[in-house]
């Protein structure tokens, strides 16, 4: 199968991948998209399984593999990847699974491969564990938008992610959570592609720390903070994120 996705921008053009977080589907990325495309990019979104228009998997898979796999139908050989917490794991699997089809990183509050919850995770985890065994989907959603959006997020952004994750929710009900391969292990000091390593300043502090460790241990990496940001820049300042974006693919 093929995730669901979107495709725009000229077709010789340079290819962007933009992965969305677990919170999200691609929806969240339609700040960025047009600007994107408007610049010359051969701008690629998919859904991730379960989420948006994409369907829960019949048979084994890895996120990583489906993101090949969409590559390949569309005989995209080599593209930047962009990557929002859940996405940016993904990405970051990726580039270590085939180095060669990843020109470089754009890594946004990123959550990384074999990353083990800090407190504040955790607890944010039991909340939402306590909301979703009472069956309150919309009250962990809720949660969710709360948690995850810094305080410059309008209400439009605020009501986007909560029906982003609603629908996630809802799409897990029907997955079979054995059909996903166990996550491979990453070594992070062996990544060469270059990368662009954003953290929040409102984020969760276990995330912010993350984001500053990621970037010490990729070996070719920058790091930015941004003042303003929560867990999802791209939805929080759009036209800024989307700069910040070109500007790393330039």
């Amino acid at each position: 199968m093929i995730l669901s996705h979107d495709v725009d921008g000229p077709a010789d053009g340079p290819a962007v991948v933009l992965l969305h977080s677990s919170v999200c589907d691609r929806r969240m990325w339609d700040g960025q998209w047009n600007a994107l495309a408007d610049a010359g990019y051969r701008v690629v979104r998919p859904d991730f399984r379960t989420c948006g228009q994409s369907p829960a998997a019949t048979e084994p898979y890895s996120d990583e593999g489906d993101v090949l796999a969409l590559l390949d139908s569309l005989g995209i050989e080599r593209a930047a990847v962009v990557g929002s917490s859940y996405g940016g794991r993904i990405a970051l699997r990726l580039a270590a699974a085939h180095p060669g089809r990843v020109e470089r990183l754009v890594l946004l509050c990123s959550a990384v491969p074999g990353f083990v919850p800090t407190p504040d995770v955790r607890e944010f985890g039991a909340a939402e564990d306590v909301l979703l065994d009472a069956g309150d989907l919309r009250g962990a959603a809720e949660l969710n938008a709360r948690t995850w959006l810094g305080p410059e997020a309008d209400e439009a952004a605020r009501a986007l992610v909560r029906d982003m994750q609603l629908g996630n929710f809802e799409g897990a009900e029907d997955a079979d959570g054995e059909l996903e391969h166990a996550e491979p292990e990453v070594d992070l000091s062996a990544l060469r592609v270059p990368a662009a390593v954003f953290g929040g300043a409102h984020d969760l502090p276990g995330f912010l720390a993350l984001a500053r460790d990621l970037a010490d241990r990729l070996p070719d990496a920058t790091y930015t903070e941004l003042p303003w940001a929560g867990h999802l820049p791209a939805l929080e300042r759009r036209d800024e994120t989307a700069k910040l974006i070109l500007e790393q693919l330039r």
